[in-house]
């Protein structure tokens, strides 16, 4: 009796819900990603070992250039019907007597990167019309004991969201006057606490050290 050959067909993979799915993920990713905004100094961060990751919300940072300027940036709280950032600008401006717009207002609080603005000059940089003139105002927040507007910006940041975290971005070649100014404002301000931020150090591992 004969033998029956069987059809050798190779088996159909559809691939179209895999392709919806990465094509979802893909969306996803896009629509919630957010791009790394340019720091207006650049900052070589110092080494360590550390892994802590800083928070993503209730967080302002202080960024420390190699010339002595200091910037600050704080977030727009964990729901963005909180909108921290217009309330705190809105605060120091009744503090110095200005007052701002609501296009100023909202144009703060687009603003991601780190600034360092004279509060007199707030309103020039919320209304400049390039990046070009708003770099040029960049010339750091006064930290001196005559006007001291690093602390005011403390201050209503602290009073607008109570449970925000300091953390410290500086430049190894910062000098250390500008960071014990830093401190002693902080400190003044009763923020004791508060993260360093710094450039994750590769560490070489003997094996031979760890047998032993």
């Amino acid at each position: 009796m004969p033998k029956i050959k069987l059809p050798t067909n190779s088996p159909h993979i559809d691939m179209t819900p895999m392709v919806d799915l990465f094509s979802v993920v893909l969306i996803f990713l896009m629509l919630t990603t957010t791009m790394r905004q340019p720091e207006p100094a650049n900052v070589d961060t110092p080494f360590s070992i550390s892994e802590t990751p800083l928070p993503d919300f209730n967080t302002t940072t202080f960024l420390l250039s190699p010339d002595g300027k200091v910037f600050m940036n704080f977030d727009n709280g964990p729901d963005t019907l909180l909108k921290y950032r217009p309330k705190i600008l809105a605060a120091m401006g009744e503090r110095y007597g200005i007052e701002f717009t609501d296009v100023e207002l909202r144009t703060f609080e687009k603003q991601k990167s780190s600034m360092g603005i004279p509060i007199n000059q707030m309103k020039q940089f919320l209304n400049a019309k390039d990046n070009t003139e708003r770099d040029a105002l960049q010339v750091g927040i006064p930290i001196d004991s005559a006007d001291n507007q690093l602390s005011f910006w403390i201050l209503a940041a602290r009073q607008i969201n109570p449970n925000i975290k300091a953390s410290i971005k500086g430049d190894t070649k910062t000098s250390f006057e500008t960071v014990e100014k830093v401190l002693d404002i902080l400190q003044d301000r009763n923020v004791n606490r508060f993260n360093l931020i710094t450039s994750l150090e590769a560490v070489k591992i003997n094996l031979e050290e760890i047998q032993q």
